[in-house]
């Protein structure tokens, strides 16, 4: 007599490749794309199994060819009505793909499309879901090993889906290293939608904050309730622009509404991996360092020398950042105009 568990495992050995889902706005690839390629690759070599992309959108088959290059086939959807992100039509495509295809992993980005496709389609897939992984391996069992902060950040939990497929996860950006562009590319399959598309006419398309891309700013400057009021944002984006950089935030000013939640940084907001973050007046919450310390380099202002900021920053400035920050633009401006 067979055991569930038996037949469990039976159905799981039907499922085989690393599948990443490539999301694009208004045809640019997304680089949490080219991160979770990166890291498919890995997880696929260990595998010894495929690594797929699925790309939805419309005139995107130059961006399907790039991607080839980075993966052994794409799947791509294209569709004048799958030109704006509509999630019905775009779960009930990935769910469909993966019942056919049968990827062993799912990875798609932490991103606001991310976390609203993925609970779609592990539901319809009637699979589990990891959301916001920060690192991701496979066991010896062959399983998808998902870490993710839990309890605030005070936790890194494991988890694995030992007995469902496909397993799914959605993976915060700027976490892992981009994928190598290889020399060859992999095969292309240019698939028909083969249901009706809802009928939905898209009236008008909402776009961010303009100036808000502290996701791919290579200069942030952050600050945080060492500031003491909202208008200290004043002096935060002032070094920001001399040094071509974005202005970030912790999470406690955002709170206090000194500034808008799409500069937030940290656990409940965005991961960011700028070549310079400078923290001012940020203490340095653990909450907020998940979200920073991958960046290249960090330097902190803050007047209080025991600030947690400090044991990550390779530079610190113990000081009043109200005397500080004036100083560091004054040098910066005079080394420009020399």
């Amino acid at each position: 007599m067979i055991s569930k568990k038996e037949i469990k495992k039976a159905d799981i050995s039907k499922y085989s490749g690393v599948s990443v889902f490539g999301e694009q706005r208004d045809g640019r690839t997304a680089s949490v794309v080219y991160e979770l390629l990166g890291k498919g690759k890995e997880l696929a070599k260990k595998l010894n199994e495929s690594l797929f992309c699925v790309i939805l959108g419309n005139n995107l088959k130059e961006q399907a060819t790039e991607m080839g290059f980075y993966c052994d086939k794409v799947y791509l959807y294209d569709n004048p009505e799958l030109a704006s992100f509509r999630i019905d039509p775009y779960a009930t495509i990935i769910s469909n793909l993966a019942k056919k295809i049968k990827p062993s992993i799912i990875l798609l980005g932490a991103t606001p499309i991310g976390r609203s496709l993925a609970p779609r389609v592990a539901a319809r897939l009637k699979t589990g879901l990891t959301a916001d992984c920060t690192s991701l391996d496979i066991d010896a069992e062959g399983n998808l090993v998902q870490t993710r902060p839990a309890f605030g950040g005070n936790v890194m939990a494991r988890i694995i889906c030992p007995n469902s497929r496909p397993q799914m996860a959605t993976v915060r950006y700027k976490i892992m290293r981009k994928a190598e562009k290889s020399s060859i590319p992999g095969l292309i399959i240019d698939r028909v939608c083969k249901f009706s598309l809802d009928r939905v006419k898209i009236l008008k398309s909402l776009k961010m904050e303009e100036g808000v891309n502290i996701i791919d700013a290579d200069v942030i400057v952050s600050g945080g309730k060492g500031l003491g009021r909202s208008e200290g944002f004043k002096l935060i984006k002032e070094l920001a622009d001399v040094l071509g950089g974005a202005v970030g935030a912790s999470r406690a000013v955002v709170n206090e509404g000194w500034i808008s939640h799409l500069h937030q940084i940290g656990l409940s907001g965005r991961t960011v991996r700028p070549k310079l973050y400078i923290a001012c007046g940020i203490s340095g919450a653990v909450q907020h360092l998940a979200g920073m310390k991958t960046s290249d380099t960090i330097a902190a202002i803050n007047k209080d020398s025991s600030a947690p900021i400090f044991s990550l920053a390779h530079y610190g400035i113990v000081g009043d950042l109200y005397e500080v920050i004036p100083k560091v633009i004054e040098e910066i401006r005079a080394y420009d105009s020399s």
